[in-house]
């Protein structure tokens, strides 16, 4: 038994599933930044990439089940020649869309269109910006990253992210540690965004760093792995539980295998039905609805302090 397993016990709290809401679909590795943090190893090399046939299975999928979210990430999801089709057919069964957005990808050419053709659909842009300052920003995302992240925040906010459309900015603390309290970071960022900036935005989310692909890596490399994981486990706060996001959430990958998460998909953690692994078009939210959530002890991070997922602290945690 895991950890993770042991203090879900101890503290008797079953994780089970609710009622499904989000499918959410990784399109691929394939980023234009190599973030100290990313959960994916994403980066300009990698090459795993959603193909036409999944894409249009995916598609097919989402006109027949109708999930209330369809959240598109990666990497860098925009890369994929699939995303724009994602984001119409999600609307189109009017599905609230949430576009995990890296900033940067906006200041490439080749994507400069995206603050109009996100506005346009009325796509939520969950924005990675892992700090107000450029120091902290350079050092966890690469040289030069925060000035182009702030100019991309100022196109969204001229077609009104921010104000009409929901803009949401992402922190990730930089080392082992939580993050703050996700409330007065929000008002801190706020404050120095419309200070410095000019910038506003709807909302903050504070995630933890979970300890899988190269931020584990990076751990071990600072000798600080055992520590990180005690952390984790002592800050265990049983009322994340019922806000975690497997229990409503269908993850799939490039390849549109099943996962319970995100993190799960980079463990490669995927679901199974009598030895048969599972693929979206394999499942219905009802099936799902009987498949147990398969966990390990990096779920720890998800339920650590405030707890996270990919949605900031949890509306049940006690922060």
């Amino acid at each position: 038994m895991s950890i993770f397993q042991d203090l879900l016990e101890t503290n008797k709290v079953p994780l089970k599933r609710g009622m499904f809401d989000t499918l959410q679909i990784n399109v691929g590795r394939k980023c234009n930044q190599t973030c100290t943090h990313c959960h994916v190893d994403a980066g300009p090399t990698r090459t795993e990439m959603m193909d036409e046939e999944t894409a249009h299975k995916v598609g097919a999928w989402i006109l027949e089940h109708k999930p209330a979210t369809v959240d598109i990430t990666g990497g860098a999801p925009e890369i994929s020649e699939f995303f724009n089709y994602f984001v119409e057919t999600a609307r189109s069964v009017g599905a609230h869309v949430i576009d995990r957005n890296n900033l940067t990808i906006i200041e490439t050419k080749k994507y400069a269109y995206l603050p109009e053709f996100l506005a346009k659909h009325e796509v939520e842009v969950v924005a990675s910006l892992p700090c107000y300052s450029a120091e902290n920003v350079n050092a966890q995302r690469g040289d030069g990253v925060f000035d182009k992240s702030i100019s991309a925040l100022k196109k969204l906010n001229a077609v009104g992210y921010g104000t009409t459309l929901p803009l949401t900015l992402v922190f990730n603390p930089f080392g082992a540690k939580l993050p703050p309290n996700q409330d007065e970071l929000e008002a801190d960022y706020k404050r120095e965004l419309k200070k410095h900036f000019g910038i506003v935005f709807t909302r903050l989310f504070a995630i933890t760093n979970l300890p899988i692909a190269r931020f584990a890596v990076d751990l071990r490399e600072q000798g600080q792995w055992d520590y990180y994981m005690q952390l984790l486990a002592d800050s265990f706060n049983p009322d994340t539980v019922d806000g975690l996001m497997c229990r409503n959430t269908i993850n799939i990958g490039w390849k549109g295998e099943v996962f319970d998460c995100d993190f799960n998909q980079m463990l490669f953690m995927q679901q199974q039905q009598e030895g048969k692994k599972l693929f979206l078009w394999d499942v219905t939210p009802e099936s799902m609805a009987e498949q147990e959530i398969l966990t390990a002890n990096h779920c720890l991070g998800c339920t650590a302090g405030a707890g996270s997922s990919c949605t900031g602290a949890l509306e049940a945690a006690t922060a």
